[in-house]
């Protein structure tokens, strides 16, 4: 799919399709970005926002509550119910960073996004998601400490190495996401 810049905006052109007359000069400067939408019909955009609305609303909602019911008792604080806290406040953070710009542009009716706005939703996007995939992973060992060695659990994961294994993955995550968009910059 041939891409060219005109009048500051990104315009996706269609196999077959042709580009009319451009101006001379550099039009970069500051151009942006037209996000394509799920059905261009005026009458389904009512229905697709009410959609992605009450998804979006339910992740948020769902994963507050698991925050909530693992920081309120007691009992929940151990290293397995840590980690699935940290991975409710991820998941959060996740939908939360494409989820209400796409939400705004059916609302709107805007296409447009700016470059500097397309990579910092790029960064963040792939920071949680990475994060995401990091803690799932931690947590699979946690759980493997747990069931192949029972009675040494406490001693092999300590408040020390817990904050270990939450701390890298963020470093690592932030790296690898500041890597790729320092790439498409």
């Amino acid at each position: 799919m041939p891409i060219c810049v005109k009048s500051n905006y990104v315009i996706f052109l269609s196999p077959g399709s042709q580009l009319q007359h451009m101006e001379p000069g550099n039009n970069t400067q500051n151009f942006k970005f037209l996000l394509l939408r799920f059905s261009e019909a005026p009458e389904l955009q009512p229905l697709v926002f009410g959609i992605f609305l009450s998804m979006y609303l339910i992740t948020v909602f769902g994963n507050l509550v698991i925050i909530l019911a693992l920081c309120s008792d007691p009992q929940f604080h151990t290293t397995m119910y840590f980690f699935i806290s940290n991975l409710s406040f991820v998941d959060i953070c996740l939908t939360s960073t494409t989820i209400p710009k796409m939400l705004m542009n059916i609302q709107t009716e805007r296409k447009a996004i700016t470059y500097k706005g397309c990579v910092a939703q790029m960064y963040f996007y792939i920071l949680f998601a990475t994060l995401d995939d990091f803690l799932l992973t931690v947590m699979a060992c946690d759980r493997f400490v747990a069931i192949c060695h029972p009675l040494h659990y406490t001693i092999i994961m300590s408040p020390r190495l817990c904050e270990l294994l939450y701390l890298v993955p963020w470093v690592v995550s932030a790296m690898y996401s500041l890597l790729h968009s320092l790439m498409v910059l």
